[in-house]
């Protein structure tokens, strides 16, 4: 287990832990000047600055891209709304390409109109049959591209709304089944705050280290407060909460993951309220001591 106690060298930021406080830029001119080698953006914030900006600044920086959010959300009302995902997604792989990403993760949808309290339908086996199709189709554009795709759990509690996929083990059967040459194209996205609680974690993590490539493409860690007051905006500083985070990292390390730990943190109610160079400074900190 790599010891980061010294050094922050394998931390990434995704960065909506400051989207409220910063657009883009500065999100990348920060993190630069505090020795911050990764980020991990999101397509909104990239849009927003400009696709070629946005790789110039980085490239100015020689930083890396942990990950690239996101692609997914495929299921839909009817065949157009189909198409139009596909459509969407081809667009987040060439993005993804384009700034160099390690991969793009997929947040793959759930209930199409859930989000807005009104689901087209409320058959979950369609919506994973859907999702099924949509990232076997979006896989092979992502081969000839060459950007492996990196299916993100989601806690349960989020199951009608944005992802239908709830644990690594149902992401992993994901991956065997469509990608069961273990061609390193197809792999996981494992967050700790939807995945933490799971008792069938330790094995997963280890059966996704079994493949030929490992199928643990990115990391990502904040904590689970006690108690949560908004599932979806109240993510945790790390060492704030309950989750192991030494220990777990200690299981995806010993399933051959060798990259960074990428700090995700949805504050509306803490950490979104605070200067940004108090959260930036405040993740190198935690970095050190409890991740």
């Amino acid at each position: 287990m790599r010891d980061f106690s010294s050094s922050h060298e394998w931390l990434s930021m995704n960065t909506a832990t400051v989207r409220k406080q910063w657009q883009l830029p500065q999100i990348i001119d920060e993190c630069a000047r505090r020795g911050i080698r990764a980020i991990s953006p999101w397509r909104d914030q990239v849009a927003a600055a400009g696709l070629d900006a946005t790789r110039k600044q980085l490239k100015e920086h020689g930083m890396q891209l942990s990950g690239y959010c996101r692609g997914g959300f495929y299921p839909a009302a009817d065949k157009a709304g189909l198409a139009a995902a596909l459509d969407d997604n081809r667009r987040a792989i060439d993005e993804a390409k384009t700034l160099d990403a390690a991969c793009l993760v997929l947040v793959v949808g759930a209930l199409p109109g859930a989000l807005t309290g009104k689901p087209a339908y409320t058959d979950i086996a369609r919506a994973r049959g859907e999702v099924r199709d949509g990232i076997a189709a979006s896989l092979e554009y992502a081969r000839e591209v060459g950007m492996p795709l990196a299916i993100e759990p989601l806690h349960p509690m989020q199951a009608a709304e944005r992802a239908c996929i709830n644990t690594l083990e149902h992401a992993l059967d994901l991956c065997d089944a469509l990608d069961p040459g273990q061609t390193g194209m197809l792999g996981v996205a494992m967050d700790v705050y939807h995945c933490w609680w799971d008792p069938k974690l330790q094995h997963q993590i280890a059966r996704a280290g079994d493949a030929k490539h490992t199928r643990l493409l990115a990391y990502h860690v904040c904590d689970w407060l006690t108690p949560t007051r908004d599932l979806l905006n109240d993510r945790g500083m790390m060492g704030d909460g309950v989750v192991e985070l030494k220990k777990i990292r200690g299981w995806v390390e010993q399933a051959g993951f060798a990259g960074f730990a990428e700090v995700e943190i949805f504050s509306e109610l803490d950490w979104w309220q605070r200067p940004g160079a108090e959260v930036l400074d405040t993740c190198i900190e935690r970095h050190k001591t409890a991740v």
